[in-house]
């Protein structure tokens, strides 16, 4: 939110969002929506996203990272190989439970608030889908540690995982460094750092047309509404547009973008609209 606090100046636009919160230690891509492609956040926040994530075998903290108290230090018997094969029991659907230093409300409290008073709460564990887990670099834990690569679904808790990956091997870990490499289609050669949008001579050059997100996330197929079909959609009204049921991009005969529509039975409603009113 202090990102997107810093680009309402930058853009002198008061809709402004992100889709996907960074831990404060992390770094990477952050998808920020601006003006009426706020419209896009709930779609983009339920997308998968990719980590390069450094894991430190031996070490337990209170926040399960490197930023946190440590709690307990262990020797480490495991090697490369041991870890490869830990990574296994953790790729597909998991259920992971919930670290106190979350965001989650719990009968209105986040749950960092509470543990920052010392305070402990039962939580629910949740079901992610860890779709890969690969190790890309394994050294000694004197040495910096290891990397892992992974690509998960919304709600993971990348911290959460090095701790119970530790807790497999029964030496213990945190999360030593974070960095997303891809959110909401976009990865890390796209993305500008903060500086560059504060600093740009003319910051509307900078944003993407919103429809590249979905073009790249879940609705490639394209329709075009003709004029009579168009009027009613843009009234809110069902149009006749013959074809496969299913979501798609709907544009104007113009070329402008005029939201996700969805057809059932060769009848076409937007249900999320894009154009300006």
């Amino acid at each position: 939110m202090d990102v997107c606090a810093k680009l309402r100046g930058v853009f002198h636009e008061k809709r402004i969002g992100h889709a996907g919160t960074l831990d404060p230690m992390a770094t990477g891509v952050l998808p920020v929506f601006v003006g009426r492609a706020t419209r896009a956040v709930e779609f983009a926040a339920q997308s998968d996203k990719e980590y390069i994530a450094g894991i430190k075998l031996g070490i337990i903290t209170n926040t399960q990272d490197a930023t946190g108290e440590v709690l307990e230090e262990r020797p480490v018997h495991a090697d490369c190989a041991d870890l490869r094969r830990a990574l296994d029991a953790f790729t597909g659907e998991i259920e992971q439970l919930p670290p106190m230093y979350s965001a989650i409300k719990i009968h209105g409290k986040k749950l960092y608030e509470l543990a920052r008073k010392g305070q402990e709460v039962e939580r629910r564990p949740r079901r992610v889908t860890i779709h890969t887990l690969e190790l890309l670099e394994c050294r000694p834990p004197a040495e910096g540690g290891c990397l892992l690569r992974t690509v998960c679904s919304k709600g993971t808790y990348v911290r959460t995982l090095c701790h119970d990956i530790g807790q497999a091997l029964g030496c213990g870990a945190c999360m030593s460094s974070l960095r997303r490499t891809r959110a909401a289609g976009f990865g890390l050669e796209e993305a500008l750092t903060l500086e560059q949008a504060v600093s740009a001579q003319n910051p509307e050059a900078l944003l993407l047309p919103v429809d590249q997100f979905f073009a790249r996330s879940g609705f490639p197929a394209a329709v075009t509404a003709p004029p009579p079909a168009e009027k009613r959609l843009r009234n809110g009204g069902q149009a006749a547009l013959s074809g496969p049921d299913g979501a798609y991009r709907v544009y104007s005969q113009s070329g402008e973008f005029l939201g996700i529509g969805r057809r059932q039975n060769s009848r076409m409603g937007l249900i999320k609209s894009f154009f300006e009113v």
